[in-house]
């Protein structure tokens, strides 16, 4: 088990490591070595995430979750594979964290009778403007 926070742990057994050719720093080891890491964490099949977290981490992944509900992680920072898996899982670990804090509710304020003046003041100055762009008239002489 990977203890993320106090009261979330992942199974070692949800983490699916495949290591891929990479591009990036290495030199000629690049060209023979699958140092590259895609980390693959089914967010949907972990039962050790609480719901709202789950939501949130889905929501925190982006483009980094599949249909499927698989989170990828890609890391190809460094030149070895050890170093390019801790790098995925820390970024994983982090991930969740973020995920397991709870959002903190907006709170509604009214705005300033500064700031509403700047708007009606702004508003003011804009409408001037357009009026200008209005037909010129043209007075002919006979």
């Amino acid at each position: 088990m990977i203890a993320v926070t106090r009261h979330i742990a992942i199974d070692e057994k949800a983490l699916f490591f495949v290591f891929v050719k990479a591009s990036g720093p290495g030199g000629q080891n690049v060209n023979k070595v699958a140092t590259a890491v895609q980390l693959r964490f089914d967010v949907d099949g972990c039962r050790t995430l609480a719901d709202p977290v789950r939501h949130r981490l889905k929501m925190l992944a982006g483009t980094k979750l599949t249909r499927r509900g698989i989170l990828v992680i890609e890391a190809k920072r460094f030149r070895t594979q050890e170093r390019n898996r801790q790098d995925a899982l820390d970024r994983l670990i982090a991930l969740i964290r973020r995920a397991a804090q709870p959002v903190r509710p907006r709170k509604k304020t009214a705005p300033t009778p500064a700031s509403k003046e700047r708007k009606l003041a702004a508003k003011r100055r804009r409408s001037r403007i357009k009026a200008l762009r209005g037909r010129v008239n043209v007075i002919e002489d006979q």
